[in-house]
């Protein structure tokens, strides 16, 4: 006979409360429930997390407690910040009572506040650990190397506390069953050798050392034996300024590598090809050069693709050439970001043709031709997109070249900035296309284009606006009422159009707005006395513009105002005093 399903879900409840009824009776060893009351005893509990840990209460129904289902000794404390907002930290020092929860497996404190005290010698004492993480929890002083003797770990994460340092890292390759290590934003650089001790690590599947100050990836024995189980390899922001070392290429189990923020050298070799179960690649920010490799292309499972570089960073990647069109078959692409490099020719229809789950596109402060016809549907659909050129701040770089009109958006787009290119229509063909659902963009740059026309009343359909910028365009007409539906609006430049008429009394209603730039336009009337109101402003710019009357005197309240800058109107009367 068949169970009807609410008989079926009557069964499995009964099963939940009879094993949480059996979590909560189980006999808690009296020495482990005392233990625990004296660990206690040494933090500082502000949002009272512990308030289960009583005389009263059974150890194993306590919060964070886990206790063996037989035995019902104390093997798992799970005691991170679950908020990672420092309201539910614990403060404090570890308790030497912890040596007596000798079935101990699982210890969590990350993200608790130790004020920067060492890490203490009982913890290198609990040989039963697999895993320990520690991971921001405020520790300082020197990574004591008795963790070695932590045979049975698994995973340990030290990162996160930059007030530690290793004197000697040989410690690490005791831990013959480590399979997860974080030692970010830990000081390494004192150990040369860091490289030969962490590949010596047999069971190794991921690897995290950001920020950790190491100055080479090169083996002092002339060669890296990296595990095969070697998953994850994240090594950005530290100090390598040397070529991509080989060893680098055999480890072809590797499914994300991340050597970003360096100053590595020379070009991206075309061994590259033989990672080829990447998903995540990440070379930005270095001092790469050369083409891109025909045979990145050959990395058919690859998700994010992240070659650019920061233009305020002195060490920029120079990569060269055209953009490779074996790139558009990697059909498993998310995000591609090859901006701020010297790449130039042309990308057309056929370069995303398989690229149907792009996300994320950045080719800011190339020299590549944008080419498609207006009415090219895109396969894929993205929600950030960063087209930038140079702008007149950056004179030596290549800017964008993108012509014709603006494309059609996703309403999923958050973030359009093709800025500094020559792109011309009618800016109300854009702002009033047919969306299928609400947008949700959040900064819209358009400026340094030749867009025109005027700006209509479509702005509604934009609310989730906050930054809007259609400065250095050929846009005329009045400022619409409908602006002032844009109630997140933050920052909103007009600057260097032919906008007419009057400030809209409907922008009073963009109450967060920080900065207005409607400078050198040809605006006209009066500066309105509500501006004094919005409490937020920073900056007000309307120079070079026809305003007439008095300054208000309402100006002199805004606290916040850094820049006024209202020359070359026709303002008369006194200047307001503070």
């Amino acid at each position: 006979m068949i169970m009807r399903n609410s008989e079926l879900i009557m069964v499995v409840l009964l099963l939940a409360v009879l094993s949480l009824c059996k979590r909560n009776s189980l006999a808690c060893n009296e020495r482990e429930k005392h233990a625990l009351l004296r660990f206690k005893q040494y933090l500082t509990d502000p949002t009272n997390r512990l308030s289960s840990w009583s005389l009263t209460e059974g150890c194993c129904g306590w919060a964070g407690v886990r206790c063996d289902n037989v035995s019902g000794r104390v093997f798992e404390l799970h005691l991170g910040n679950p908020e990672d907002s420092g309201t539910s930290t614990l403060v404090g020092k570890l308790s030497p009572a912890l040596l007596e929860l000798e079935h101990l497996k699982f210890l969590n404190l990350s993200l608790n506040d130790f004020r920067g005290t060492p890490i203490p010698s009982v913890l290198c004492s609990m040989s039963s650990l697999t895993y320990l993480n520690l991971w921001g929890a405020s520790f300082g002083g020197l990574v004591p190397h008795q963790l070695g003797s932590l045979s049975s770990l698994r995973q340990l994460y030290l990162g996160g506390n930059p007030g530690l340092y290793v004197d000697n890292l040989s410690w690490i390759s005791l831990l013959s069953s480590l399979e997860s290590l974080d030692l970010g934003w830990i000081d390494l650089h004192r150990d040369i050798h860091w490289l030969d001790y962490v590949s010596q690590l047999s069971s190794l599947s991921e690897l995290y050392l950001p920020h950790c100050q190491l100055n080479n990836m090169i083996s002092s024995q002339g060669y890296v034996n990296f595990a095969l189980s070697l998953t994850v390899l994240s090594l950005p922001s530290n100090n390598f300024s040397h070529n991509m070392p080989n060893w680098l290429f055999n480890l072809s189990s590797l499914l994300a590598l991340d050597l970003s923020d360096n100053s590595l050298v020379g070009q991206i070799p075309s061994t590259i090809s033989n990672l080829h179960n990447l998903n995540y690649l990440n070379l930005s920010v270095n001092m790469l050069v050369g083409r891109i490799p025909e045979s990145l292309g050959q990395l058919k499972y690859l998700e994010i693709l992240s070659i650019f570089s920061n233009f305020l960073c002195v060490k920029c990647n120079e990569l060269n050439g055209t953009l490779p069109r074996i790139l558009g078959l990697l059909s498993n692409l998310v995000a591609l970001r090859i901006g701020n490099n010297s790449i130039d020719g042309t990308i057309s229809e056929v370069n995303f043709a398989k690229l149907s789950k792009l996300k994320y596109l950045d080719i800011h402060l190339t020299s590549v031709v944008f080419n498609v016809s207006h009415n090219w549907i895109p396969p894929f659909q993205l929600q950030h997109m960063l087209l930038r050129g140079c702008g007149p701040k950056f004179p030596a770089c290549g800017s964008n070249r993108f012509v014709g009109q603006l494309p059609h958006l996703s309403p999923n787009v958050v973030l359009f900035s093709i800025a500094n290119n020559s792109l011309s229509g009618q800016i109300s063909s854009f702002l009033c296309q047919k969306l299928n659902e609400r947008s949700k963009l959040r900064i819209l740059d358009l400026s340094n284009n030749a867009l025109s026309g005027e700006l209509g009343h479509c702005l509604m359909r934009w609310q989730s606006l906050t930054h809007l910028n259609l400065g250095s365009n050929n846009l005329s007409g009045e400022i619409p009422e409908s602006i002032g539906s844009l109630f997140s609006l933050k920052a909103f430049h007009l600057h260097n159009n032919s906008f007419s008429g009057g400030i809209p009394l409907s922008l009073n209603n963009c109450t967060v707005l920080g900065l207005i730039d409607f400078a050198e336009n040809k605006l006209t009337g009066n500066i309105p006395s509500w501006i004094g109101e919005r409490t937020h402003l920073m900056v007000i710019r309307l120079r070079s513009n026809e305003f007439f009357g008095d300054i208000p005197q309402q100006i002199c309240r805004l606290s916040s105002l850094i820049i006024l800058d209202l020359a070359n109107n026709r303002l008369s009367g006194s200047i307001p005093s503070l």
